[in-house]
């Protein structure tokens, strides 16, 4: 499962690319970040990652939910590539120094 982490990548919105002046495209995507969705019933949404499901490669957002038979919310797993990242969490070092080697030079 470690290596499936490679396989939930989202584009960078253009905004967040030039205010941490990213080169790359797309980064993996990780719990904590803000992303909106792009494609699907959920256009347009955004909100934060509580969940990344590597055995399905989906998201979980915080704030889309859907109503089973049962009256029972649960939440809908979106696909990593129709959402595009917003916001990223920065709160880890390895990240962020990760974050300064895709820095345009």
């Amino acid at each position: 499962l470690h290596e499936r982490q490679k396989f939930v990548n989202a584009h960078i919105s253009k905004e967040l690319s030039s205010k941490l002046g990213i080169k790359k495209r797309s980064i993996e995507v990780r719990k904590g970040d803000t992303v909106k969705v792009k494609s699907g019933d959920q256009k347009g949404k955004s909100g934060k990652v509580i969940k990344v499901d590597l055995g399905k490669s989906k998201l979980s957002i915080d704030g889309l939910t859907v109503k089973n038979a049962k009256g029972k919310e649960s939440n809908i797993l979106i696909n990593a590539s129709n959402v595009y990242i917003t916001d990223l969490d920065l709160s880890d070092k390895l990240r962020k120094e990760k974050m300064e080697r895709f820095k345009s030079k």
